[in-house]
């Protein structure tokens, strides 16, 4: 076998895990839903503002880092669970961490909203 037709099955075998992976994510965690619906929010309300495609960048970066954030956590949960199904103080601590970095995450996401979408709601509030 070539290296070319390796590289194109060992390509195809990542994308299939990464595929089954979000689809764990998806189907196992209420969280990711809820951090897809706010992404489908957004996407609406962008398109509904005319948000321009600096704003596009912001927000969807900073959603797609809220879904790789919760991602992380998710596999570091399962992580710790495989490796010790009982209390243990250092795994833990990095679930915890893990989890910090979702709040932070959603914070940022949050924070970058307002400053697209501020504008729009106060105007339409008023």
């Amino acid at each position: 076998m070539n290296r070319g037709s390796r590289w194109r099955t060992g390509w195809r075998a990542s994308f299939a895990h990464a595929l089954r992976g979000l689809g764990s994510l998806i189907a196992g965690e209420p969280n990711a839903r809820w951090h897809l619906a706010g992404l489908l929010l957004v996407i609406v309300l962008g398109v509904l503002c005319g948000i321009t495609k600096g704003e596009w960048l912001a927000v969807l970066l900073a959603s797609g880092l809220v879904l790789v954030a919760e991602a992380m956590n998710t596999a570091i949960e399962a992580m710790g669970d495989a490796i010790s199904p009982e209390h243990h103080e250092m795994i833990g601590r990095a679930k915890d961490v893990a989890a910090a970095g979702v709040l932070l995450a959603s914070i940022a996401a949050l924070v970058v909203g307002v400053l697209v979408f501020g504008d729009d709601a106060l105007r339409l509030s008023s």
